[in-house]
C-alpha cells in the first residue's frame, strides 16, 4: 500500500524532529532478504582506511535474491558506480533513519525505468539520482531489487545500512537485526607499548607481545609484566557467530585499571568524515608489515573518533616503582558474549635491552604545519595535518623516481607530487602519467592532471612515484557477437574490455548511431548491452565501441550484425 504523499510528508517531518528523543526502535525496520540473516561483515568492522558502515549479508554465495524494503518510505537516493557500492539504492523512512542497499544486481521495475530512463538522457551508465518524496515510494516487505555482486564487493552479497538524520551510520543491530551468536571473540595476540623515550615495559622500549594463559572460565591472563612510566595496550581481536566461519568486528571493547574504567570502544555509530581516523586507532606499521590489525586502547594523540569513549588520562597507564596495578581488557559482542583478558602489573625499573627503532631522516615533518620537498625539476607538499603526528620523513629522488616517507606511515590528507614537463619536450607530454612503482617496479596509474608545465599526482600513500608513458590504446575484443553474423538468440551483447598500463577511463557505445547503455564490470573487464532496452529497429545493425584510458589513448570497434526484430 502506497503512502498518500500529503500525509507521508507531514509525518516524515513531524517524526523526524524527536525520534532522536527516542529509544531505537526494535520492530520498525524488518529483514531486507527472505532468507536467515547470516554476516559476512559487521558494523565498524575494520577496512583498509574505513570502518564499515553496515552489515554485509551472505546470499547463499549467489546472485538473485529478492531484496525487501525494511519499511515504508521513499526512494530518496539512487547511485550506479563502477566501484564502491556499485549499484545502490537509498530509502528514507518516515521516521528519519535512512537504509542504504548495496552491490546490487538490479532494480525494481518501476526503478529501473525510473534509472534507464535518466541514464539514456544523460548517456551515461554511470549516475546519481534523487528522486522526490512523491516519484518512488514503497511499503515495507515490497521487494526493490535484486542482490548482486556489483562495484567492489569481492563476493555476492547484500550491504544494508541504516543511517540517522544526520546521515550516521548506525549498527543495524541496534534495531532489532537478529543474528545467531553464542561464541564468544576471539584474541589473537595483546600488545604492550612504552609510550615515550622513559618509559618501558620488560626491558623493551617498543612494542611487546603479551604471552597469555587460557582459563577454565575461557578468559585469559599474562604472566606479570614489570612496567616503569607511561604505557598503553592493544589488541588484536575478532568475533565469531553461530553460522559463519569468517572473522567480524566485535561490539565493544573497554579497558579497566584496578576495576575502573580506563577507555572504551563502542562501536555504535560514526560519521564517514571521520571514518579514515581508523589509520592511527590501528598499530598502522604492524599492519602494513603483518597484515592484521592491532586496535590501540589508549589515545596518546587526541584522536577525535566519536567511538572512543570514558577516556582517562587518555587511556594511558602511568606505573610508579613498587606500584601495582590490575589491568582488565574486557571484549564484547552484540550479544553479550564477552572475553576478558587481565594483565598483572609491576611497577619494576630494568635494564632495556629492546629500543624502538627509529629511522632519522633529515626532514623532521610537524603534524600541524605544511612541508614542501623541493628539487630542481620534480618536488612533494605534505600539507598540514596530512600526517597523524610528527614524523621522520624519507624524501630521495633518483633520475625520474621519488622515494617519499616510509609506507607505515599512514596519510590522512592527500599530499601533492610535481613533475616539471620542459624536459619531457621530445615526448608527448599528453601520454604522460604519474605511476606508483609496485613490486618488481611495475607502475601503477595514480590520479594526476597537467597544469602551468607541471604533471601533479594527488595521493593518499608513502612510496615510490616516478613518470610513466603511455602509448598503448586499449583493447576490445567481442565476446558473444561477430561481425556480419546474425544474432538473435542472445538477451545481451557483451564486449571485453582491457588497458595494461593507465587504465580504462570511459567508453561509449553507439548502435545505428544512436547511445546505447553498456554496463560496466571492472573486476572482469566486460561491457554489456541489454537488448530489452529496445534501441533496435531495423534487422541491419552497425554497432560502435570507443574505449579511452586515462592518458586519452583510444580505440574504436566497428562491425556489422543482424538482429531479427
Amino acid at each position: 500500500m502506497k503512502l498518500k504523499p500529503f500525509l507521508f510528508f507531514i509525518f516524515y517531518c513531524f517524526t523526524s524532529l524527536f525520534y532522536a528523543q527516542e529509544n531505537l526502535p526494535q520492530n520498525y525496520f524488518g529483514n531486507p532478504l527472505e532468507i536467515e540473516t547470516i554476516l559476512a561483515g559487521t558494523f565498524a568492522e575494520l577496512r583498509s582506511n574505513h570502518f564499515h558502515s553496515g552489515v554485509d549479508i551472505k546470499t547463499q554465495q549467489k546472485e538473485g535474491l529478492k531484496v525487501l524494503a525494511t519499511a515504508n518510505g521513499y526512494v530518496s537516493r539512487i547511485k550506479i558506480a563502477h566501484y564502491g557500492y556499485g549499484k545502490a539504492l537509498y530509502i528514507t523512512h518516515p521516521n528519519g533513519y535512512t537504509t542504504v542497499y548495496g552491490h546490487l544486481q538490479k532494480f525494481a521495475p518501476e526503478i529501473e525505468a525510473y534509472i534507464k530512463e535518466n541514464q539514456y538522457a544523460k548517456e551515461s551508465f554511470e549516475i546519481e539520482l534523487f528522486p522526490t518524496a512523491t516519484q518512488l515510494q514503497v511499503t515495507k516487505g515490497q521487494q526493490v531489487a535484486v542482490s548482486g555482486n556489483t562495484g567492489g564487493s569481492g563476493g555476492p552479497h547484500l550491504h544494508y545500512e541504516i543511517r540517522d538524520a544526520q546521515e550516521r551510520p548506525m549498527n543495524p543491530m541496534l534495531f532489532g537485526l537478529e543474528v545467531k551468536d553464542t561464541r564468544k571473540p576471539t584474541v589473537k595476540g595483546v600488545f604492550a607499548y612504552a609510550l615515550n623515550d622513559t618509559s618501558q615495559v620488560s626491558g623493551h622500549n617498543n612494542r611487546l607481545k603479551i604471552k597469555l594463559t587460557p582459563t577454565k572460565s575461557g578468559n585469559y591472563v599474562s604472566q606479570t609484566i614489570y612496567t616503569l612510566g607511561n604505557i598503553g595496550f592493544g589488541v588484536n581481536t575478532s568475533d565469531l557467530q553461530d553460522l559463519a566461519y569468517n572473522k567480524n568486528g566485535v561490539f565493544n571493547i573497554q579497558t579497566t585499571i584496578n576495576g575502573i574504567i580506563n577507555y572504551e570502544l563502542d562501536f555504535k555509530k560514526f560519521a564517514f568524515s571521520e571514518s579514515r581516523h581508523l589509520n592511527h586507532l590501528i598499530d598502522y606499521s604492524y599492519f602494513k608489515e603483518y597484515k592484521a590489525r592491532i586496535q590501540k586502547l589508549f589515545n596518546n594523540t587526541n584522536n577525535p573518533l566519536s567511538i572512543i569513549k570514558n577516556v582517562e588520562n587518555n587511556g594511558e597507564i602511568y606505573v610508579l616503582e613498587g606500584e601495582k596495578v590490575n589491568y582488565k581488557i574486557i571484549i564484547t559482542d552484540f550479544k553479550n558474549n564477552s572475553r576478558t583478558i587481565t594483565i598483572p602489573i609491576i611497577g619494576k625499573k630494568q635494564k632495556i635491552t629492546h629500543f624502538k627503532d627509529i629511522e632519522k631522516t633529515p626532514y623532521y615533518v610537524q603534524a600541524k604545519k605544511g612541508f614542501n620537498f623541493d628539487d630542481e625539476d620534480k618536488s612533494v607538499y605534505i600539507p598540514k595535518n596530512a600526517l597523524y603526528q610528527d614524523a621522520y620523513i624519507k624524501y630521495e629522488t633518483h633520475g625520474d623516481t621519488i622515494t617519499i616517507g616510509n609506507k607505515q606511515i599512514p596519510l590522512h590528507k592527500s599530499m601533492y607530487i610535481h613533475f616539471k614537463t620542459d624536459k619531457y619536450k621530445n615526448q608527448d607530454v599528453s601520454k604522460l602519467f604519474v605511476a606508483s612503482l609496485g613490486y618488481n617496479n611495475k607502475p601503477y596509474y595514480t590520479y594526476c592532471y597537467k597544469k602551468d608545465g607541471k604533471l601533479t599526482a594527488k595521493t593518499r600513500s608513502f612510496g615510490r612515484y616516478t613518470v610513466a608513458t603511455d602509448n598503448t590504446a586499449p583493447k576490445i575484443k567481442p565476446i558473444n557477437v561477430f561481425n556480419g553474423k546474425w544474432f538473435s538468440k542472445n538477451k545481451t551483447l557483451q564486449m571485453k574490455v582491457s588497458d595494461d598500463l593507465s587504465g580504462v577511463k570511459k567508453y561509449r557505445a553507439t548502435i545505428n548511431g544512436k547511445w546505447i547503455l553498456m554496463e560496466y564490470d571492472y573486476k572482469k573487464g566486460k561491457l554489456t548491452y541489454n537488448f530489452s532496452d529496445n534501441i533496435i529497429k531495423t534487422s541491419e545493425n552497425k554497432f560502435k565501441l570507443i574505449v579511452i584510458d586515462n592518458v586519452g589513448n583510444n580505440s574504436i570497434f566497428e562491425m556489422t550484425f543482424f538482429r531479427k526484430i
